[in-house]
């Protein structure tokens, strides 16, 4: 399956403040989720960020939320971002059947949510190097899981062409820049 800017949007998986720091590689993470934030902006989809208990896990992390603030933001306490109807019910109300995953943790809210989007018959791509985990056997077992599943697999910088098709396009040259 190929994504279109025009029917895709992002979901931003509980990227937040007292959970990152314990996630491996996270340095490398950022620098993915910032070039796929910046990029997913400059192509116009709509980002919809979730936060996982607020409370116990912090804000989502400052460097993020400043290139978020415009974006929708709900605060969940269940796993899958499905299983929020009013995140779930906004999704739908985007009427863009494809939804692009990024955050944290793979292998729990992550993967949940992908298989419950699987499962809604929305069509699925989670950007593996814009996803972690706090160890590596973990995300790589969500990996495979969500591909048995059905979810295509992908990276920042494929994505973000992907989505721009063309050379020709009008903002081929920003992300060309973003991803250098």
């Amino acid at each position: 399956m190929r994504f279109l800017a025009n029917k895709s949007q992002l979901l931003f998986i509980d990227v937040q403040e007292k959970l990152f720091p314990h996630i491996e590689d996270n340095l490398e993470l950022e620098s993915k989720l910032l070039t796929l934030i910046k990029g997913v902006k400059i192509l116009g989809l709509p980002i919809v960020v979730s936060e996982q208990y607020k409370k116990g896990l912090g804000n989502t992390m400052a460097i993020f939320d400043v290139e978020l603030q415009e974006s929708r933001h709900d605060e969940k306490s269940t796993f899958s971002c499905m299983d929020d109807h009013e995140l779930y019910e906004y999704l739908i109300d985007n009427k863009r059947n494809q939804i692009l995953l990024c955050g944290i943790e793979a292998h729990v809210c992550v993967l949940q949510t992908a298989l419950d989007l699987v499962g809604k018959g929305f069509e699925v791509g989670v950007i593996v190097d814009a996803i972690g985990s706090r160890d590596k056997f973990n995300k790589q077992i969500a990996i495979d899981r969500m591909r048995q599943e059905g979810v295509c697999v992908m990276t920042v910088e494929s994505i973000l062409f992907e989505l721009c098709r063309d050379s020709k396009h009008p903002k081929f040259k920003e992300i060309s820049e973003l991803v250098k």
